[in-house]
């Protein structure tokens, strides 16, 4: 259906966690064509970073529909969501493994149907690791959006390396960024009124898997409480992503309301949640070891250090901040040291700071345009990996969705027509709750035991 028709365009997301749902569902309303009023269907991948409530309303992004569904229970759904109910766009919001199932299983779905939905997905972030892994678990999407010039020449170079076809690629810029321009230090002269009195506030955006071990958090945290102690006029906030039990899109085995239980924090010191839009509103140093909160902060023009007190390293992610000019450490910003970020590096990573926000899904909208008004439709989804291209690996992928090498659900694959019965709810919740008690409780005591 081309973006000039009447009716309303139909988007399905489907995602795997909160801030994939975040993503899914924004990048959904940002690429969609021209002025279309648009119709979103939200599908929560069951698994166990499924968002609970709290974090659903904390997003804060909502959908005319809202499911949770396995795999199977998606694919079905769409096989049946045909005329007036097909949907015009779907966006995969989900790890490179469960976007490449999607595509298989929906290739078995939709092979005989011309009118099938354009198909979107990309990344939530920072792509700072397994780049040809993920990028060739997503290959066969009609759109793998980059969020950044660097972004999409590295996903071309992927491609085209492996004798891929890149033409899929297609830059963006990260969905969520926006909200007003920092307008200063308290009491400054660019200081908006009504926040003149408020304190000084420095943010640290945690992140639940980098770093991962009890040393490396501890570390970061006292010294996030040595700063506070030693600028007493400061509000100084340690911004988390979710609440102890619940999981993200990484698993945080120590989370750091446990580790600040042994710590003894001064007043100005306090733990905040929330939407981190909203938290940026009134930062004015937001630092970090390498969280996507650090393209907002620069969106935003808020002053913003990524640490280095770990190291400049791939594992940590900074390594991606690399000519940035907001690497910095703990000691340096105790002395008052403040970043000036480079405007080129900026310029690169899609975060336009400058402007040109408004403008960055353009070539999205109009290659969407142009997909859903092609004369006989789509050709079929066509992967990069295949049972001849990828045979010791495919298999394996497809099995975690309970799918067979040719996208076919596997024998006893769950896939009920209706809502749970209470007492499968009842078991769920009891098996969700044993799996984060062992990652966040088990795991970190056997890890210990080995290293004795």
């Amino acid at each position: 259906m081309p973006a000039s028709a009447t009716k309303a365009l139909r988007v399905a997301v489907l995602a795997d966690s909160d801030t994939r749902w975040k993503w899914g569902a924004l990048t959904a309303t940002r690429i969609s064509p021209g002025d279309t009023d648009i119709h979103l269907d939200g599908y929560l991948l069951r698994g166990r970073a499924t968002p609970t409530p709290r974090q659903l309303r904390e997003v804060g992004v909502g959908a005319d529909s809202l499911r949770e569904v396995t795999a199977v229970e998606f694919l079905r759904a769409m096989d049946a969501a045909t005329g007036e109910e097909s949907y015009d766009v779907l966006v995969l919001a989900l790890v490179g493994g469960g976007v490449q199932a999607m595509l298989h299983g929906l290739g078995r779905v939709w092979q005989d149907r011309a009118d099938r939905p354009v198909v979107a997905t990309g990344y939530v972030g920072v792509v700072y690791e397994k780049l040809a892994d993920g990028l060739l678990l997503r290959h066969g999407a009609d759109l793998v959006l980059a969020n950044s010039r660097q972004d999409a020449e590295r996903f071309r170079a992927v491609y085209e390396g492996v004798g891929a076809d890149a033409a899929a690629v297609t830059e963006v810029a990260l969905p969520f960024l926006g909200g007003a321009a920092y307008a200063g230090e308290p009491g400054g002269d660019g200081d908006r009124d009504s926040d003149a009195d408020r304190p000084y506030t420095v943010v640290f955006a945690a992140q639940p898997s980098v770093p991962d071990s009890r040393k490396d958090r501890t570390y970061l945290l006292e010294r996030l409480i040595r700063h506070a102690r030693l600028h007493p006029e400061r509000e100084v906030l340690l911004k988390l992503r979710s609440k102890p039990g619940e999981h993200t899109t990484h698993i945080e085995e120590l989370p750091y309301q446990k580790l600040v239980q042994r710590a003894d924090p001064p007043p100005n010191f306090r733990l905040v949640y929330g939407h981190m839009g909203e938290v940026l509103d009134r930062t004015d140093l937001l630092v970090t070891i390498s969280s996507t909160a650090a393209l907002e902060s620069l969106h935003r023009r808020i002053p913003t250090v990524v640490l280095t007190d770990l190291g400049v390293r791939e594992a940590l992610g900074n390594h991606h901040f690399v000519g940035s000019g907001c690497l910095a450490s703990w000691d340096q910003l105790d002395a008052g040291h403040r970043p000036a970020p480079d405007a080129e590096w900026v310029a690169r990573q899609g975060i336009a700071a400058q402007g040109g926000y408004e403008t960055a899904f353009d070539e999205a909208r109009e290659r969407i345009d142009g997909l859903l008004g092609r004369p006989g439709g789509l050709p079929p989804l066509a992967p990069y990996y295949t049972p001849v291209t990828a045979p010791g690996y495919l298999p394996g992928i497809l099995a975690r969705h309970h799918l067979a090498p040719d996208g076919t659900p596997l024998p006893g694959a769950p896939a009920a027509d209706k809502e749970p019965g209470p007492v499968r709810q009842v078991v769920r919740r009891a098996a969700r709750g044993a799996y984060r008690h062992g990652v966040q409780r088990v795991a970190p005591v056997i890890r210990r035991m080995g290293e004795l």
